[in-house]
């Protein structure tokens, strides 16, 4: 079941050894324990760029994972290969399942204003000036959000929502 990496290094193989240490005295169920697995298999593929074998590992993960919590993190790493692939009109529904799961990520919340930033830009040189200011609104809001739970992050987002006007009030 565990996955073999290609580039190992020691910061992988610590992760690796202590998870699998942490899984065998925390009292977790043999579902838990297995959708773990998958996610961390899935985050190894996904550092490596393998994204189907992420997804793979990540969908597995999903229908064995009960935890909120935990599913949020799956969730918006699902959110975070479909972003890298351009699709993301699929990416923004995973970072606001996991939002939905765990309001608590500023990094979906930045993500999403990334994507709406990106889409404003290309509304822009579009001409398409309605559309592209409803794109810099919403991301203006979810940065907004964003910077609120992690306030020293986020320095690019500040300064454009600075520079355009839309700093957080």
């Amino acid at each position: 079941m565990p996955r073999l990496q290609k580039n190992d290094n020691f910061i992988d193989k610590t992760f690796t050894i202590l998870a699998d240490i942490v899984l065998k005295i925390l009292p977790t169920s043999k579902d838990e324990k297995q959708a773990f697995y998958y996610y961390r298999d899935g985050m190894s593929a996904q550092s490596e760029g393998e994204y189907a074998e992420a997804l793979e590992n990540y969908y597995e993960a999903l229908q064995l994972e009960e935890d909120p919590f935990d599913r949020s993190y799956i969730l918006y790493n699902i959110g975070l290969i479909y972003s890298s692939n351009g699709e993301h009109i699929k990416s923004l529904e995973y970072y606001h399942q996991a939002l939905e799961l765990n309001y608590n990520l500023p990094q979906a919340l930045n993500n999403i204003a990334v994507i709406y930033h990106y889409q404003g830009i290309k509304a822009s040189n579009q001409k398409k000036n309605n559309i592209s200011k409803e794109m810099f609104t919403k991301a203006a809001q979810y940065w907004q959000q964003a910077i609120y739970l992690a306030p020293n992050n986020y320095i690019e987002a500040q300064n454009w929502l600075k520079t355009t006007g839309r700093e957080y009030r």
